[in-house]
């Protein structure tokens, strides 16, 4: 690959490339992590300006000062997306090829114009580099209450992360990507990456706001007379976004740090529809469901799906995690373990039924769930413990239904919830199988009572 001269101006910056190229070549020079310990120096040549706008939100911004001192990158990458790769080369086999190469620290893109390859490259990078400097990259959103106490959200794409870490009442520390080191959370991004089908000022004022000139709206449809965006039109995907600088969330925490999380928050949207709204869970039960990853995958999240189903990914991102799922999850048993942390399981999926029958958990209840949670009164509520999960469910939450919070109580047929929760536990028990000959902590104690925290058939 040609190297490309350093800019000296703030980033990014066009050069003009040889004749019989394209016509530009955009380089932003950034910065991944606000820990200023564990920070990365990265480097984004691109040949669109879309792509260098995108990264100059997702990453963080250097100040003149640091741009003209910024050195060499501690790795790279050559976005040509317009240019499709040979798909006739050994071992490709579409146009599209994304390669990423540990040594050379350099990643390399074509085929594909989709900006969300080089964020999702960078995190996988982090995903190596941070743990071995026993450091937790975490696929997470996280936010700080006004007294210090810090959240982790950890969920996939379309439960909920990026809404419900985005809170007016809290900081937000970042919405997506973090590490968890010994001198607390640090955010690994410069900005967010919020989902906005169906948004609205209402029910999300902060994202709604967020979007303003710099923001980047990606598969959107628009009035091409007024320029106004329609939200709730599906017509390209349901996985419609809006990239902007953390900033432009006004209770942003800048910079991106804060103190040891004192709640992990794991997200799940359960398609299913027996999983209750939200449960409090031991510290076996958390690296259980941690290793497990449930969620539903929600139509348009990803390419192909229709309607939501079941699926598992290991540390909630295992697209991108890049050593052994146990590995993460013993991290973060320790520091969970170290630091006092708690575990809840929060289901933002369906109730009453599973997709299709029953209704999707309204936002303002599972908000209600998550203030209880920061609050601390969630954690000496009363609880009763349930068949087959064995979860924690509290008996009563202000604002919320109780009804609502024993999931079988929301089902008229009672028989169909016995046979969905069994056909879920069993796929539960299914996934786990990959796990079971990890050992887990110095004495392997913490790999037996991780697989006695799963359902019990």
């Amino acid at each position: 690959m040609p190297k490309w001269p350093r800019p000296k101006l703030r980033t990014p910056r066009p050069i003009r490339p040889h004749k019989g190229e394209c016509t530009w070549v955009f380089v932003n020079d950034q910065f991944l992590n606000w820990d200023p310990e564990h920070q990365i120096k990265v480097r984004i040549v691109s040949a669109r300006a879309y792509h260098a706008l995108f990264m100059h939100n997702m990453c963080i911004r250097p100040t003149a000062e640091e741009l003209e001192n910024f050195g060499t990158p501690d790795f790279t990458i050559y976005n040509a997306g317009q240019f499709p790769c040979n798909r006739y080369t050994h071992y490709m086999t579409s146009s599209t090829s994304i390669d990423l190469n540990l040594a050379r620290k350099e990643m390399v893109i074509l085929g594909t114009q989709y900006a969300g390859e080089m964020k999702k490259g960078l995190f996988s990078v982090m995903h190596y580099l941070m743990p071995k400097r026993g450091i937790l990259s975490l696929h997470s959103g996280c936010n700080m209450g006004k007294g210090g106490d810090v959240a982790l959200f950890f969920g996939l794409s379309g439960t909920g992360k990026t809404t419900l870490s985005t809170d007016h009442n809290r900081f937000l520390v970042g919405d997506d990507e973090h590490c968890w080191s010994d001198n607390g959370v640090s955010n690994i991004e410069g900005g967010c990456y919020a989902k906005c089908i169906d948004l609205s000022k209402e029910k999300e004022p902060d994202i709604w706001n967020a979007i303003k000139f710099g923001t980047v709206l990606e598969n959107i449809v628009f009035d091409e007379h007024t320029r106004e965006v329609d939200y709730s039109d599906k017509s390209v995907t349901e996985n419609t976004r809006a990239s902007y600088p953390i900033e432009y969330i006004p209770n942003a925490k800048i910079p991106c740090v804060g103190p040891h999380p004192k709640n992990v928050i794991l997200l799940a949207c359960d398609a299913f529809g027996v999983l209750p709204p939200v449960s409090k869970l031991s510290l076996a039960q958390t690296m259980y469901h941690f290793i497990s990853g449930y969620t539903a995958l929600v139509a348009g999240t990803e390419d192909g799906i229709k309607e939501p189903t079941a699926t598992f990914s290991a540390c909630f991102g295992a697209a991108f995690i890049m050593l052994h799922p146990t590995k993460y999850a013993a991290m973060l048993a320790e520091k969970m373990q170290k630091h006092g942390a708690t575990g809840w399981l929060v289901n933002t999926g369906w109730s009453g039924g599973s997709y299709g029958s029953g209704n999707r958990i309204k936002l303002s209840y599972t908000r209600k769930i998550i203030d209880a949670i920061h609050s601390g009164s969630l954690i000496n509520a009363n609880y009763i413990k349930t068949d087959v999960f064995g979860l924690e469910i509290p008996t009563e939450i202000e604002g919320v239904p109780s009804e609502i919070l024993q999931p079988m109580n929301t089902w008229s047929d009672k028989n169909g919830y016995n046979d969905t929760l069994l056909k879920l536990a069993g796929l539960f028990k299914k996934n786990f199988e990959v796990f079971t000959n990890y050992k887990i902590g110095e004495d392997n104690s913490l790999t037996e009572e991780i697989l006695a925290a799963g359902p019990n058939l």
